[in-house]
């Protein structure tokens, strides 16, 4: 590239953020533009002309705005690339100070960018925290419930007599006094009305009530009670409300456990005793988790009463914020008057917003000056091994995915996430008194 390095000046220095000016001679714009329009050329077709071979002033006057674009955004990279090699900036973020503003490629040119420096942050000697938590073990006592529990859940269901019991499944017919649209959804609809349904009385319930309403019943009676559907149930229509339902029981079917040598063929093991040995790697596995989760969270709560309190950048805490805002909508607007409800008390969710979003942003700059120190930081190959997982846990196709959340300015984000949750995995390391 022509330009390999900008003339740079502060425009403005505050005290939480700096505006830096940068400039290009119009001899650089030319040949920047040159070499840019060439670049642009092996990608368009222009009549007469071999993709790659069309001369740059051609380019240029045929695809001027992309060529600028293009342009723009490679002196802002270089612009970028200068401040980062600034020792004494720690930058916290990095914008254009205000929209860039027209300009042609054959005079000089020049912009802004606004620089938040990371607030000063005076860390304790984090290595020192030392906390304590459970060994971590699997006891005969649980092995044998687990054995247990999953008899139970091998088990076959069949019909029988008298009242039903927890756990049983209940063949029902129901009517409720809920009047769907006429454009409602087949799972709606069958939620309200049902002529041919099952009810499992364990949780979840699939009926809010079910479980308290229907423990008891016999076949051939009914029953009716009140459903209250919590505010983010998954059909939104039904959010919040109150129904009334008559449920008729129809039949009643109970599940019988397997035997133990029942259940090593379901899990293909020969002998009990493997598969207690399963069942102890695995118990093994989610106690080291559970326990390595709390020392985390000790850690880091003694650490931040060592950290005595820091301004938190203005701009980064509004957009945490933002972040908050958007969640609290997320759980509970699910409908117009949800939302009118919502915006009355704007106030007070913005206040408790604002709490959260201190909190969050308070500790993220904690871990983020431990990664300086530490020199903890999140690879590319980190970060599309994260993007490839939540992609095929959401169900997209990888691509799909990433461009997603490049359009919603989330990959910035989850890159501080994947940073966050490293350095709480050093911190745990360093306070984990049983690891000495």
């Amino acid at each position: 590239m022509a330009i390999k390095e900008l003339k740079m000046a502060i425009k403005e220095d505050g005290a939480v953020q700096k505006i830096f000016e940068f400039s290009a001679t119009a001899a650089e714009m030319k040949q920047l533009a040159k070499e840019t329009a060439a670049e642009l050329s092996n990608y368009v077709a222009i009549p007469g002309f071999r993709k790659g071979k069309a001369p740059a002033g051609m380019v240029i006057k045929r695809y001027e705005a992309d060529v600028k674009n293009e342009a723009l955004r490679k002196l802002i990279a270089v612009a970028f690339d200068q401040l980062e090699a600034d020792k004494s900036l720690d930058i916290l973020n990095c914008t254009l100070a205000e929209p860039p503003k027209a300009f042609d490629l054959d005079k000089d040119f020049s912009f802004s960018l606004k620089v938040v420096p990371a607030p000063e942050i005076a860390l304790p000697d984090y290595k020192a925290i030392k906390v304590d938590a459970p060994a971590v073990e699997v006891t005969d006592e649980q092995l044998e419930e687990r054995v247990k529990y999953y008899c139970g859940m091998y088990g076959n269901y069949a019909e029988v007599e008298g009242p039903a019991v927890a756990d049983d499944m209940l063949k029902v017919s129901y009517t409720s006094d809920f009047k769907p649209a006429e454009d409602a959804s087949a799972g709606l609809l069958r939620t309200v009305n049902s002529d041919d349904n099952y009810l499992w009385l364990n949780e979840p319930e699939y009926i809010p009530g079910s479980i308290a309403a229907l423990t008891g019943a016999e076949i051939g009676k009914e029953y009716s009670f009140a459903a209250t559907f919590p505010a983010d149930w998954r059909d939104a229509e039904l959010a919040g409300q109150t129904v009334n339902y008559t449920v008729k029981v129809n039949g009643i079917q109970r599940r019988t456990p397997v035997s133990v040598d029942e259940l090593c063929e379901k899990m293909q093991v020969k002998t009990i005793e493997e598969v207690k040995q399963l069942f102890r790697d695995n118990g093994l596995r989610e106690a080291e988790i559970k326990r390595h989760g709390e020392i985390v969270e000790k850690a880091f709560a003694e650490l931040d009463s060592k950290v005595a309190e820091f301004e938190l950048p203005a701009d980064a805490l509004e957009a945490e914020v933002e972040k908050e805002l958007r969640v609290m909508i997320n759980q509970d607007v699910k409908n117009e008057e949800d939302a009118e409800k919502f915006r009355a008390d704007m106030e007070n969710h913005r206040a408790k917003a604002k709490e959260a979003a201190q909190g969050k942003l308070r500790k993220k700059l904690i871990l983020r000056k431990i990664a300086l120190n530490e020199d903890i930081d999140v690879s590319n190959q980190e970060l599309d091994a994260q993007i490839s997982m939540m992609a095929r846990y959401y169900g997209y196709k990888e691509n799909d995915f990433r461009k997603m959340i490049e359009r919603n300015g989330s990959i910035e984000d989850l890159r501080a996430d994947i940073l966050s949750n490293k350095v709480l995995d050093q911190l745990a390391k360093f306070a984990d008194a049983k690891a000495e």
